[in-house]
Order: C-alpha cells, then structure tokens, then sequence
C-alpha cells in the first residue's frame, strides 16, 4: 500500500512545525479467587482476570490467545476518558486487577493509593521498553506501571472537503476560531469529551502551558472553548473514529493519532489509494500522551496481573497491538514486527523537529478543582 500521504507535519516543518502502600498486594496463591489456577512456571495463575481499558484499544485475539494459551478467563470492560476510570474506581469499584490510566493520571492515583506497586526486575519483558519511555517523571523507576502505547492529539479533517482542500488545517484556530468554523461547521464538528485534552488546545493555542493553574488564563481558555462550542456537533472521545469519521458524520475533529489513522485506512480506496482522513500536529504544538499498563491496589490477583502485563510487552504481542490500534509502541523489540505503513508513518512516529513542539500533560493536584470548574461551565452551557 501507498504510504500514507494525510500527514500534515511538512506544515509543522516548513513552518519550522499506582501505588498502595509497600509492597504489592498479597499473591494469587494466597486469594481465594485463585483456587484451582492453572500454573505458569512457578507463577500460580486466576481463573480469571478483570482488565479495564480505553475503548478499541488492544487487538482481542491477542486476549483470546492468553486465555487459551494460560487458562485464564480475561473479564473486558472499557472506558471513555482518565476521569471515568478514576471516578469509577474512587467510586469503590472492586474486581478490577489491570488498568491502563494517562500518564498524568497514574500521577493521581498513585497519590491517591490506587495502584499497586511492582518491581520491573519480576518483568522480563520490560527490557524491552525504549529507555525514553521508562522511569517517567509521573511515576518514578516505573515503580507502578509500565507502557501500553503514546500518541499524540491533533486534528483530523477530511480530504475531500473543498475548503480544506485548498486550506489544510495547520493550526488549532481550525477548532476555535469562528471565522474559520463558520466555512465548515454545517459538514460537522467533533471535540474530544474530555476535561484535560480540550482546554490542554485551547490554552496551547492562546500560548499558554496545558498544565497552567492560572485562573486568569483558564478563564481564557474557557470563553474560547464556549465561543467556539455552537459550532461543534459533538463531544466524544469514546467511538468518534468509528462512529463519526469514518461514516462521515463530520469533516473534521480533535483527535488521536491513532483514531485518524484508523479512520483513514478504514476508508482507504486501491483505486486512488488514499483514504478521506488527514492528521495535522498545528504549528503552535500538541500534547503527547503515554498511555500504561498498572495493577490496581485492590487486586487480588496480583501475580496473574503482573503475568499478564509481561504478555503485553511480548514484542510480537506488543507489535501486534499497535497494527491494530495504529498508535505508536514504546516497545523498541516489537518495531521488528510493526507493519511498515505504520512503522514509516511520521504522524503515528513523529520525527524530532516535531516531537520538540510537543507537551506531556501533567499532574495539576489541589487545582484540579479549576479544570472541574472550567469543563462544568463548558458542559453545562447551552
């Protein structure tokens, strides 16, 4: 197949674009859950095991092949966005073992005493990890989890929209600004449904840090975000690529890389060999994002939890997820296994020059309440 053509970076580049406390909970051997596991190695495996993850994140045969390979029933739940997962665990949700918090929420809930903590020396395959992506500012010596995928967070149009044709969005002014909106937003308008990512690009593009705790400057951003939210059609995080891109629905969204790209193949024609979405990193930056697998403190199933995550970091497994998901690997061994349309395209790897421009999102602790404040007055407007 073509390599994909709807990056949007040469805009950017000619534009010079966790932790309970002590030690892990109490092993399988010892929870009454476990009672005739089956043994892997000197490891006495569940029955079963409880994974909470973000929607249409991980290839499913890769769950079928643990289960049928470890005689483990693997019990799937999903989530929408960081803020659903804590809430529900905060809520006292019980039964959960692997989850797969955002780099700054693993910040939280390892204040929070929600995560287990691990000894990566008991996972062989985090050898594996790119250093750049181990011993991470959120959670130190990757003393609680390890990484799943990273990405970043744009835009994503359509091709095939006259106006974009001739003005590809290059900058977050293509979310915000209603003179520019204005020339497109019948086609339809979607926005990330999540309190850090959508004023993260609103206060990126007034200039200002996405981890600010500056009332004045997240009032800023929010009487952006309100000017800006008539001409939207939709919040969602959740299904947006399959529910609305490809479909669509809409032309254009703040979005993942990996939903885009997804997007795009899913409507990629031999004939023309293109597909109708694009990705765009705006010149002013973006936020970048690791995502990471983590035990919950409440688990009873630690060892299998920990078994598993060293599945997850298998370097074929690992490639295979990230050819299903189209987000890109921390796992430097599954690179050998990567598909090449993937592995080559520089939206799902950016380069450095683009990397330079992008943000992590970070713990903002006591002011957290500011950001509750601004997504209320944002989700509660008419």
């Amino acid at each position: 197949m073509k390599k994909l053509t709807w990056i949007l970076l040469l805009v950017l580049l000619m534009a010079a674009c966790g932790g309970g406390p002590g030690g892990g909970p109490s092993s399988d051997s010892e929870a009454s859950s476990d009672a005739g596991a089956e043994s892997s190695g000197e490891v006495q495996l569940a029955d079963e095991l409880s994974v909470y993850n973000w929607s249409e994140y991980i290839d499913e045969e890769k769950l079928a092949e643990y289960e049928e390979t470890y005689g483990v029933d693997i019990i799937y739940d999903t989530f929408a966005s960081n803020e659903d997962l804590l809430a529900k665990l905060q809520a006292g949700a019980e039964g959960y073992d692997v989850i797969f918090p955002s780099d700054y929420m693993v910040a939280n809930m390892i204040d929070l005493g929600l995560l287990a903590e691990i000894d990566t020396a008991d996972i062989p395959n985090f050898a594996n990890i790119d250093p750049q992506f181990a011993n991470a500012p959120f959670d130190p010596g990757n003393a609680h989890c390890v990484p799943y995928q990273w990405g970043t967070t744009g835009i994503g149009y359509q091709a095939s929209n006259e106006f974009f044709q001739e003005n590809p969005p290059d900058s977050w002014a293509y979310l915000f600004d209603p003179a520019l909106l204005e020339k497109y937003a019948d086609d339809g308008v979607n926005v990330l449904n999540d309190p850090r990512e959508l004023p993260g690009a609103a206060l990126i593009y007034l200039g200002y840090d996405p981890n600010t705790t500056n009332p004045d400057e997240l009032n800023e951003a929010r009487d952006l975000i309100l000017t800006a939210k008539p001409y939207w059609k939709t919040f969602n995080s959740e299904d947006y690529d399959d529910s609305l891109l490809i479909p669509g629905e809409v032309t254009l969204t703040q979005g993942w890389s990996g939903d885009v790209a997804n997007a795009y193949w899913s409507t990629y024609d031999d004939e023309t060999e293109d597909g109708d979405w694009y990705y765009s990193i705006p010149q002013e930056g973006a936020v970048k994002w690791l995502d990471n697998i983590c035990i919950t403190a409440s688990s009873e199933r630690y060892d299998t939890a920990l078994h598993f995550m060293n599945y997850l970091l298998d370097a074929e497994v690992g490639a295979a997820i990230t050819n299903f998901t189209y987000y890109a690997s921390p796992n430097l061994a599954a690179q050998e296994f990567i598909l090449d349309e993937i592995l080559q395209d520089e939206s799902i790897f950016p380069p450095d020059e683009v990397q330079d421009k992008l943000v992590w999102l970070t713990q903002v602790g006591e002011d957290s309440f500011l950001y509750d404040e601004l997504w209320t007055a944002v989700k509660s407007s008419q």
